[in-house]
Formats: C-alpha cells, structure tokens, sequence
C-alpha cells in the first residue's frame, strides 16, 4: 500500500513540478508591477486560469498523499541512537615489514 502511494506521490510530484513551469510569470510578487496593477489580482479569469486550477488540485494531492504516507509510515522505524551501537571492531592493521637493506653495487 505505502509502495504504491509512494509512487503516485512521486507521479504527483512531477506533474505539480511541470504546470508550475508552465505558468506564465506575472513579473513581481502578486502582479505588482504590471500593467494591470491589482486589479486583475482575485478576478474570475484570473483564478479560473486551467493551469491555476490544475496547480491547486495537484497541490492539495501532494498535501493529502503527504500525511498519508507520514500517518502509514509511523512508528515503523526501531528509535535507535549512535550513541547506543557499539563501535565497530576493527583488526589492528599489521606492521610494514621493513625494507631489506640496499646493497651498494660498485
């Protein structure tokens, strides 16, 4: 079940990421600085807007698939601390045998 969530978060993801793209910007926060001032801000054709639409049902698809997976994933997980595991065991390295003494050649 948590598979098969994951994976439509993912699908939602990727399709909340691509209209957002699409989106035409206003230039400036809250069309401030355009030519149509805040007029046109909370109009009906502006919230209207398809891609306006799709965003806000995606998003709220992301919300919802969010907590699901957050409420199915509880309590799964063992609480462990790094400071309980004990420290590894490692072998002593052994010593570099020395080096054989160079004979002069003359």
């Amino acid at each position: 079940m948590a598979t098969v969530l994951l994976v439509l978060h993912l699908f939602v993801t990727l399709a909340l990421i691509g209209v957002v793209l699409l989106q035409r910007s206003e230039g400036g926060g809250l069309g401030i600085g355009s030519s149509q001032g805040m007029g046109n801000f909370m109009s009906g054709r502006g919230t209207a807007n398809l891609l306006t639409r799709t965003t806000a049902i995606l998003g709220t698809a992301f919300f919802v698939l969010s907590l699901t997976l957050a409420i199915l994933n509880r309590g799964t997980a063992l609480p462990t601390s790094i400071l309980d595991a004990p420290a590894p065991v490692t072998a002593p390295a052994a010593p570099a045998l020395p080096a054989a003494p160079a004979v002069p050649t003359n």
